[in-house]
């Protein structure tokens, strides 16, 4: 029974929106999917919303008629200044305008472990751990943190971030042997997310069952995700084929990886 009639997904095409696509499709009548170019194989229950995030009046105009935006657009890495301003900063400004002026009632925000990717890794910080960016890319999704909560505070929108560490299909390093998220794992934790009966403003620790925890998600018990993957299965090949790191080297230390390694991009020394 669908809990929406229509749900927003940003970053429709990318490679989590892709998923969510059709993870998420049992809890809305309709899905709305958003991304800079048209989709060719829309289903049934699918609609479409073509525009780029620094649009204001674009971007404002795909959030009518949403109960519930997932929010996964906007540039994926550390990339150039501008490009974080016009599509984490300024796209995620709208897409809250868009809420609060449509009555959107929930967004579930793509926020990264690179907001706080300067904890080291022992610490097993809470979610409630003061922020440490390790990038530009990372003060981006501090600055939508904080803007969803005084949306939360100021005008009564619940979010959730949720601070992604690696997902993908697999684990393609040792440093992903405790910050894997696997694609089935992403889909529970946004779908509890939007099920949950309230979730005020929470943040989230998106990671699967690994056996090394390295970061403490109780803070979020109450969104009722229960992951059921790990990358356990993975560990042996990912062992076989990679080396340990340096445990002095930043990209081992931090919980930012090889983000905390990176200059600053309109040097030229990040890609």
């Amino acid at each position: 029974m669908p809990q929406y009639e229509r749900i927003l997904i940003t970053g429709a095409a990318g490679r989590l929106g892709t998923e969510l696509r059709k993870g998420l499709a049992p809890l809305a009548k309709v899905i709305r999917l958003a991304a800079r170019k048209p989709f060719d194989d829309l289903a049934p229950h699918e609609e479409q919303a073509v525009f780029d995030l620094s649009d204001m009046e674009a971007t404002i105009a795909a959030t009518r008629d949403c109960d519930a935006i997932v929010h996964f657009g906007g540039a994926p890495n550390e990339c150039a200044w501008e490009t974080i301003l016009d599509s984490n900063i300024r796209g995620s400004y709208h897409i809250y305008e868009g809420a609060r002026r449509h009555g959107a009632k929930r967004v579930i925000y793509a926020s990264s472990v690179h907001a706080i990717g300067y904890h080291e890794i022992e610490s097993h910080i809470a979610v409630d751990a003061p922020v440490r960016p390790d990038s530009l890319y990372g003060v981006s999704k501090n600055f939508v943190e904080s803007l969803s909560r005084l949306y939360w505070d100021k005008f009564g929108i619940e979010s959730v971030c949720l601070r992604i560490f690696s997902s993908f299909p697999e684990p393609a390093d040792r440093r992903m042997l405790w910050s894997y998220l696997s694609f089935a794992d992403c889909v529970r934790l946004v779908e509890a997310s939007l099920t949950a009966p309230r979730v005020g403003h929470t943040i989230s620790f998106g990671i699967s069952d690994n056996k090394v925890k390295a970061v403490d998600n109780s803070g979020a018990n109450h969104l009722g995700y229960i992951p059921q993957d790990s990358s356990e299965p993975f560990r042996a090949a990912v062992e076989a084929r990679t080396q340990a790191g340096d445990p002095k080297s930043a990209k081992v230390k931090y919980l930012g990886g090889w983000f905390c390694e990176l200059g600053h991009p309109d040097d030229g020394s990040a890609n």
